[in-house]
C-alpha cells in the first residue's frame, strides 16, 4: 500500500522540474557555477587588460606623432622664411616639394600631407600627397585650426585603405605664418593599423589564454567536486541503506579531513543506533512477552474468580439489598477483566506479527447491518437513533468477518458512548477498487489535532471523563491493527462540541494499493440533515497527518436508506 504521508507531501509541493538546477546532480551544479563565475571573471579582466593596452598603445602613438607633427612644422616655417622673394610659381613648386619629400612612410607608419595657403590672393593652390586628405578635413576641423594659431590640433579617424577596408588613422592640423612669406594650414595623417594588428594580436592572444585558463579551471572544478562529492555519495547510499533497515551500513573513511570527520561520526551516529534498536527490539519483544504472559498467567485465577462470581450472581435473589449490588458490579467487573486480557492477548498477536487473516468473500452491507443490530440494545439504552444508509449491491470484497465485525462493532460503541444521545449515521459506499463504511455521532467530537491520536492506546481526549460502557481503551487500536492488516485505512475526522467521523476503507481484495476511498471523510454536522454516500467536489484531509490525498468519490449500486433505533 502507499505511504499517505509522502503522497500527501508530494502532492502539496509537487515534483521538481526536470530543467530547474534544483534537480541536477550537486556536481553538476559545482561545475557549472565555477565555469560561469570563470567565464565571467575571464570576461571581466580580459576586458579590462584590452581596455588598458588599447589606451596604452594609442597614448604612446599620439605622443609620438605630435613630435613629428611639430618638427615637420618647424620645417615648413624653415622652408616658407627661404621663399619670402620668390615668385607664385616658385612658392607653388616648393609647396608640391615640400609635401613630396615629408609625405612617405617614416620609420613607423605611413604618413600623408597637406598644405593649404590661407590666402588664396597668394596664388598658391592647395597641395596633398593623397587628395582623400581633404576629405577628412571638415570644416569644423578646420575652424579649430584657424582659431588655435601655432597650436597642434588632433582627431581620431578612418581612413579606407587600397582595398577599400576602413582603418584608424590620427588627423593633426596646424597653422604656420611667416611674415612676408604669408600662411599656410598644415594637415598631416598618420596611419594607427599597425598598432590596431598589435591590439588584435594581444586579444587574440589573451582570447586563446583565457579558454585554456577555462579549461583548466573546468578541471579543477571537476576534480574538487569529486573530492566532495565521492565521500557525500558513499554517506548517501550509507543512509539509505540506514533508512531501509540495514543499521550494518557504515561509511568508508580515509583521510582526517572534515569529510573524513563526517564519515566517522555519521559510522558512530549509526553504532549507536544499531545498539539502541536493539536494545528497544529487545525491550520491546521482553515487554510483548510480558504481556502475553501475564495475560495467559491471569486466565486461570480469572477463571475461577468468574465461576465463584457466577455462582453468587445465581443466588443475588436471597442476599441484602447492598450484597447484591456487590455481586452485580462483581460480575460487571469481572467480565471486563475478562474483555482486557482477550484485548491485551490480541494486541500482543499483532505486536509479535502473528496475527492472520481468513479472508472470505463477504457483503459489506451484510456485516454492517449485522453490527448495527447488535448494538441496538445499547443504542436504545442511550436512547438514540441509528440512521443505517448502505450502498445497495455491489459492496462484495474478499475479507475476514469477523475482524471486520469487530472494527463496526468498535466504531459503533464508540459513536454511542460519545455521541450524547443524538443520532448516529452509518453509511456504506463501494467503488471498482474498495468498499468503505462511515460511522458519524454528533456529540462531544474530537479536535482535528487529536484525530490521528484516537487510535493509541488507552488514549483518551478527556482523561477526567470515565469510559460508561466498560470499554478497555484498546478497541481503536485493535481496529486501526484490524484495518491495516487487509491493506485498509481506519481514519477519524471531527470538531470539539459538534462530533466526530470514522471511516473504514478497504480494498475489495487484500494486498491492493488504496488510492482513494468511496466516501468522503469531512462531512456536515448538522444531524437534522440526511446524510450522504458521496461528495460532488474531491476532498482535501485535514484530520489525521497520515491521510491520503482522495480523488472524486464514487459510489456503486443503488442507495437504501433504513433507520433503526427508539
Amino acid at each position: 500500500m502507499s505511504d499517505p504521508a509522502v503522497s500527501a507531501e508530494e502532492s502539496a509541493a509537487g515534483p521538481t522540474p526536470a530543467w530547474h538546477p534544483r534537480s541536477w546532480p550537486l556536481a553538476v551544479r559545482v561545475v557549472t557555477v565555477t565555469v560561469l563565475l570563470s567565464v565571467l571573471a575571464v570576461a571581466t579582466v580580459g576586458g579590462y587588460l584590452s581596455s588598458v593596452i588599447a589606451d596604452g598603445l594609442y597614448e604612446q602613438r599620439r605622443s609620438r606623432v605630435l613630435e613629428e607633427a611639430a618638427d615637420v612644422r618647424a620645417e615648413l616655417a624653415e622652408t616658407l622664411r627661404s621663399l619670402g622673394s620668390a615668385t607664385t610659381t616658385q612658392r607653388q613648386d616648393a609647396a608640391t616639394a615640400f609635401v613630396q619629400s615629408v609625405s612617405g612612410s617614416d620609420h613607423s607608419s605611413r604618413r600623408d600631407v597637406g598644405l593649404v595657403p590661407s590666402d588664396q590672393s597668394a596664388g598658391v593652390f592647395p597641395v596633398a600627397s593623397d587628395r582623400s586628405l581633404f576629405e577628412a578635413v571638415d570644416p569644423d576641423f578646420s575652424a579649430r585650426v584657424a582659431h588655435e594659431p601655432d597650436a597642434m590640433v588632433w582627431t581620431s579617424i578612418g581612413r579606407a585603405d587600397g582595398d577599400g577596408r576602413e582603418q584608424p588613422a590620427l588627423l593633426v592640423g596646424t597653422r604656420v605664418s611667416v611674415a612676408g612669406s604669408g600662411t599656410y594650414d598644415l594637415f598631416l595623417v598618420y596611419s594607427l593599423q599597425e598598432e590596431q594588428d598589435t591590439l588584435t594580436f594581444v586579444q587574440r592572444v589573451m582570447l586563446a589564454g583565457g579558454f585554456v585558463l577555462l579549461a583548466i579551471l573546468v578541471g579543477i572544478a571537476v576534480v574538487a567536486a569529486r573530492l566532495v562529492i565521492t565521500p557525500l555519495k558513499r554517506a548517501a547510499l550509507a543512509a539509505e541503506r540506514l533508512a531501509a533497515g540495514d543499521l550494518t551500513g557504515r561509511v568508508e573513511v580515509a583521510g582526517a579531513d572534515e569529510l573524513a570527520r563526517v564519515g566517522v561520526s555519521f559510522n558512530r551516529m549509526a553504532q549507536t543506533l544499531e545498539q539502541k534498536i536493539a536494545d528497544l527490539t529487545e525491550l520491546s519483544r521482553v515487554q510483548q512477552r510480558f504481556v502475553s504472559d501475564v495475560s495467559h498467567e491471569l486466565r486461570t485465577p480469572l477463571t475461577t474468580i468468574r465461576m465463584a462470581a457466577s455462582v453468587l450472581e445465581s443466588r443475588r435473589d436471597g442476599f441484602e439489598p447492598d450484597l447484591a449490588r456487590t455481586v452485580e458490579l462483581l460480575s460487571a467487573q469481572v467480565q471486563r477483566f475478562d474483555t482486557l486480557l482477550a484485548d491485551l492477548l490480541e494486541i500482543s498477536r499483532f505486536d509479535a506479527g502473528a496475527a492472520q487473516l481468513e479472508a472470505h468473500r463477504e457483503e459489506l452491507d451484510d456485516l454492517v447491518q449485522q453490527a448495527v443490530r447488535d448494538a441496538m440494545p445499547i443504542a436504545h439504552a442511550r436512547g438514540c437513533r441509528i440512521d443505517l444508509h448502505l450502498a445497495g449491491s455491489e459492496t462484495e470484497a474478499v475479507v475476514d468477518a469477523r475482524r471486520v465485525d469487530r472494527i463496526l462493532r468498535n466504531l459503533l460503541t464508540n459513536a454511542i458512548e460519545h455521541g450524547a444521545g443524538s443520532p448516529i449515521h452509518v453509511i456504506t459506499g463501494a467503488d471498482e477498487h474498495a468498499v468503505a463504511v462511515v460511522v458519524q455521532d454528533f456529540g462531544s467530537g474530537i479536535a482535528p489535532a487529536d484525530a490521528a491520536r484516537v487510535f493509541d492506546r488507552f488514549w483518551r481526549a478527556d482523561p477526567s471523563r470515565a469510559r460508561t460502557l466498560g470499554g478497555t481503551g484498546l478497541g481503536l487500536a485493535i481496529s486501526v491493527e484490524d484495518a491495516h492488516l487487509h491493506g485498509g485505512w481506519l481514519q477519524a475526522w471531527g470538531q470539539l462540541d459538534e462530533g466526530a467521523v470514522f471511516r473504514l476503507t478497504l480494498p475489495r481484495r487484500p494486498g491492493t494499493d488504496l488510492v482513494d476511498s468511496p466516501l468522503v471523510l469531512e462531512r456536515d454536522f448538522n444531524p437534522d440533515a440526511a446524510p450522504v454516500a458521496e461528495s460532488p467536489t474531491p476532498e482535501a484531509p485535514t484530520g489525521p497527518t497520515d491521510l491520503p490525498q482522495l480523488l472524486e468519490p464514487r459510489v456503486s449500486g443503488s442507495d437504501t436508506t433504513r433507520e433503526e433505533g427508539a
